[in-house]
């Protein structure tokens, strides 16, 4: 099964940014282990929450805000997908993630699209 690993912590202005934290010597030990145990599939940073732009369709209207959702000090940095056989090997895999000690990270299943009616 897939997992994505929704990888962030909180956004106080004070922390390294996302780029540096995975470029961190950790990180790459990180993704070179689950690289060889071939669970890695994907993960990219993404920019900061600040560069987000919100979007919502009300009425047939297309309405955009800048910034985030949700107005919280914790933030998404990057995601990663890997692929598990059980839930409790993707808890295993994202808490050996460097970012787990300092950040938080969210294990979420991945739907697989056969699941999906209709």
């Amino acid at each position: 099964m897939k997992y994505l690993l929704l990888i962030g912590g909180e956004n106080t202005g004070a922390e390294e940014s996302s780029a540096e934290v995975c470029g961190s010597e950790d990180v790459r030990a990180w993704k070179d282990e689950m690289t060889r145990r071939g669970v890695l599939l994907d993960g990219e940073l993404l920019h900061p929450a600040e560069d987000a732009t919100t979007l919502r369709v009300r009425d047939g209207q297309v309405l955009l805000s800048d910034g985030p959702f949700a107005e919280t000090r914790e933030q998404v940095g990057g995601y990663t997908l890997i692929e598990c056989a059980s839930l409790d090997e993707a808890v295993e895999v994202a808490s050996k993630h460097p970012v787990a000690r300092t950040g938080m990270i969210e294990v979420r299943p991945v739907l697989d699209p056969a699941d999906i009616p209709g």
